[in-house]
């Protein structure tokens, strides 16, 4: 159950926690400092390198979460309220990234490569949009994991 744990967190974290630098940290200052064609690039080669990090998270929490809940938990119907809702959030992060990385990322891609800055920035835009839900959507959460039996019994 330990490893299970420490692995299904240190995931949350890395994913959580990259959206979190990506969009409050670095998106400012990449927009403040960079002009377009650099800026754009900036992202694709960021996201190029984070999002493998995010599938491997994926991967991660689907499976600790699922042999916690199956083999230490009793099953779904012994799980309380806050952990179902953890799940279902994680489904529609899960769903949300995997827009972002088959549309958005692949357009960002391709528009970076021909240099058309005006369609990179759309889509950038359209990736912002979606990572600051995710990140919402991940904060919440990780309120739900770390207070939401005490919470939501």
């Amino acid at each position: 159950m330990g490893v299970a744990l420490l692995l299904h967190l240190l995931a949350a974290v890395i994913w959580v926690g990259g959206m979190f630098f990506a969009h409050v940290a670095l998106r400012p200052v990449a927009a403040a400092q960079l002009e377009s064609p650099a800026r754009l690039a900036l992202w694709a080669g960021v996201f190029k390198v984070f999002f493998p990090w995010v599938f491997a998270a994926i991967a991660t929490l689907l499976l600790t979460g699922y042999w916690m809940v199956l083999s230490f938990f009793g099953g779904f119907d012994a799980v309380g309220m806050h952990v179902h809702l953890m799940i279902w959030s994680g489904y529609v992060m899960m769903l949300l990234f995997f827009h972002v990385f088959f549309a958005p990322f692949k357009r960002l891609k391709r528009a970076v490569a021909a240099g058309d800055w005006q369609a990179g920035g759309k889509n950038l835009a359209q990736i912002r949009v979606l990572v600051g839900i995710n990140l919402v959507i991940g904060l919440v959460v990780i309120s739900i994991a770390s207070g939401g039996r005490y919470l939501l019994s």
